[in-house]
């Protein structure tokens, strides 16, 4: 908890990084997707009508997605390719903010992802933009490591 008239800035969005499992190096413009969300259920109790019961259920995770210019590093498409072909192959994902300092101020670790979409750029002629590509995992939960 902070102390009485601390001052307790947010964390700036632009300096972070993703390191998926130590094979595949790669830097990404942008990262979404780390999102959570637990199912309620609703039950009706015979003889209560004043109120549904809410209770907790499943937990949904949102599929993580990332986006980055695009390079001649083949390493994200041939995994990507390589489930294509159900050659899946999981990484743990870590997604890291960092201070304008270099201090690393949260890391969330992505448990056992895989590519399950991958969206090319968009091309436009005449247009001076990056061609950015998009690769979208799913994942069995995402949490806060304190280890990374």
């Amino acid at each position: 908890m902070a102390k009485t008239g601390q001052r307790k800035d947010p964390f700036p969005a632009q300096f972070f990084t993703v390191d998926i499992g130590s094979v595949i190096k790669a830097t990404f413009s942008e990262c979404s997707g780390l999102q959570g969300e637990l199912d309620v259920l609703s039950y009706e109790e015979g003889g209560q009508n004043g109120y549904v019961h809410r209770l907790p259920g499943r937990i949904k995770w949102s599929n993580v997605t990332l986006k980055r210019g695009m390079t001649d590093c083949p390493d994200l498409r041939d995994w990507y390719d390589d489930a294509l072909h159900n050659k899946i192959v999981r990484h743990d994902v870590w997604v890291s903010i960092y201070s304008p300092s270099g201090k690393c101020l949260r890391c969330w670790k992505v448990r056992d992802a895989y590519p399950i979409k991958w969206v090319g750029p968009q091309l436009k002629a005449g247009a001076s933009e990056v061609a950015i590509e998009t690769l979208e995992l799913a994942h069995n939960g995402i949490e806060i490591d304190q280890s990374h």
